[in-house]
């Protein structure tokens, strides 16, 4: 039994990887920022820590006997939040900097950071439907701004701790991850969940129409939770992925109105569908080349969008009902 540290154990992704490593019977240590009571899962049999990983002593303390660090630990949201905190988004470099010096100290064998699709050259992303995104697609740099800088300088950071110290760090960049238990209103919610509590709360309320960004001929692909989970636990576990960084996501390119029919489908909604301006860092089309998660990992995706999604609904409907 190995010991783990997942940071952002509070959070959606970090959760669900909290949940799989009990599963497999590892001890875990969570952090996240956020008070406990605000958490989606919690296991009371885990030592859980509610403190700011900003801050490098409370690194240094959460790692302190730790085998393999796990961090899913940064401040971010849909593009409605990253458009308009970007400041905020940054200042989670302090998070992985700190993170990587406490594992220096503390002798730790595995680092694991989770990057994201933000991290890619915006002008690749101008087009629809067109080949996608290889790992190397990020240089030239021109990420989002703000959050997609904070993740493309921390995956710098690893490599060059790897490169320098010897540290056996892992990358991977995560495209539109979605599913039960996650962040579904308040400004940080995904495209499938935000759409999905729209159609649900307008159909429960008798709502004619719902709005979202965009004219929705943008493209994504949307890759379900699980499978996120699996790809995760292949590259931190993986020998061959040792200071590589690959795309974790689902190659399936969907407009954001097929995605709205789908949810209109599975929820029985009639509800209409009106557009808002779309915030202007927010790309026309994001979709993964996988090749190298195949390759190094033997990792390809399995839940289809419509499965996922009813998951998902599913999941949002039982919580209606108990609220």
């Amino acid at each position: 039994m190995s010991k783990y540290l997942v940071c952002g154990a509070g959070g959606f992704i970090g959760g669900h990887l909290v949940k799989r490593l009990m599963e497999q019977d590892h001890e875990v240590v969570c952090a996240d920022f956020k008070p406990l009571e605000y958490w989606y899962q919690i296991f009371e049999k885990n030592k859980n820590y509610s403190l700011d990983l900003k801050e490098y002593e409370n690194c240094l303390l959460v790692s302190k006997g730790i085998d393999y660090v796990y961090n899913m630990a940064c401040n971010m949201g849909g593009m409605g939040f990253i458009e308009n905190n970007k400041a905020e988004c940054m200042l989670s470099v302090l998070i992985n900097t700190n993170m990587l010096r406490s594992c220096l100290k503390n002798n730790i064998k595995k680092y694991f950071f989770s990057s994201s699709a933000c991290v890619y050259n915006a002008q690749k992303q101008k087009n629809t439907f067109v080949p996608g995104l290889k790992e190397e697609d990020a240089y030239p740099a021109e990420p989002e701004d703000g959050y997609g800088w904070e993740k493309l300088f921390s995956e710098r950071m690893c490599r060059h701790f790897s490169e320098d110290f010897g540290l056996d760090t892992r990358v991977v960049r995560y495209h539109n991850v979605y599913g039960p238990l996650g962040t579904y209103d308040g400004g940080r919610e995904k495209a499938p969940a935000a759409i999905c509590r729209k159609i649900i709360n307008a159909k429960l309320n008798n709502i004619d129409a719902i709005d979202v960004w965009g004219d929705g001929k943008q493209t994504r692909s949307f890759a379900y939770i699980t499978d996120t989970i699996k790809g995760i636990i292949k590259a931190a576990t993986t020998k061959k992925a040792i200071n590589e960084t690959i795309n974790i996501g689902n190659t399936k390119e969907t407009t954001i109105i097929e995605l709205g029919k789908i949810i209109k489908k599975l929820t029985n909604s009639n509800s209409k569908i009106t557009y808002k301006p779309l915030p202007t860092d927010d790309p026309k089309r994001r979709s993964p080349d996988i090749r190298k998660a195949k390759e190094i990992l033997g990792w390809t995706p399995e839940v289809n969008l419509e499965t996922g999604l009813q998951k998902t609904i599913n999941w949002f409907k039982t919580k209606k009902e108990r609220s």
